[in-house]
């Protein structure tokens, strides 16, 4: 699994014309599913984004975790983190897993934010405008099978 994070001051997504989900000061996930990931990926990701320490303490150093500071996530599906860009110019998507082995995967990935801080989503699949306030500018990549 891959996810890109991201600090934020505020973050929204936009499905239709109706605002889905929102939150202040916390993290916004993208995240990548691959068909080789598992929940151990999943949980390893999980893990390590809530422990990364991405905010800043007094004196001004990110010493804080989001548990720290009681921030929240917006997780977004986002398969295009795994596209190959090898040949031509198009990108191409053949290493993100199909939706059957995605989506339930994506599913444990947010019960598992849900179960240990406050977690909105966007949908899977769904045509989403992601707005968002990125604050320091704060950017980070993981990826579960490099464990980095």
């Amino acid at each position: 699994m891959r996810a890109l994070i991201q600090r934020v001051t505020e973050a929204y997504v936009i499905i239709g014309e109706q605002r889905h989900a929102e939150v202040g000061e916390g993290l916004v996930i993208l995240v990548g599913i691959t068909a080789e990931d598992t929940e151990q990926d999943a949980l390893w990701l999980v893990r390590k984004i809530l422990q990364m320490r991405l905010f800043t303490d007094d004196e001004g150093k990110m010493n804080k975790s989001i548990l720290d500071v009681q921030g929240k996530l917006l997780v977004v599906s986002q398969f295009t983190l795994y596209a190959s860009t090898k040949k031509g110019n198009r990108p191409s998507f053949i290493n993100a897993a199909k939706p059957a082995r995605a989506v339930p995967l994506y599913e444990f990935f947010l019960k598992a934010c849900k179960d240990l801080v406050e977690t909105r989503s966007g949908v899977f699949g769904a045509d989403m405008k992601v707005s968002l306030v990125n604050d320091g500018p704060v950017t980070i990549w993981l990826d579960s099978k490099h464990r980095e």
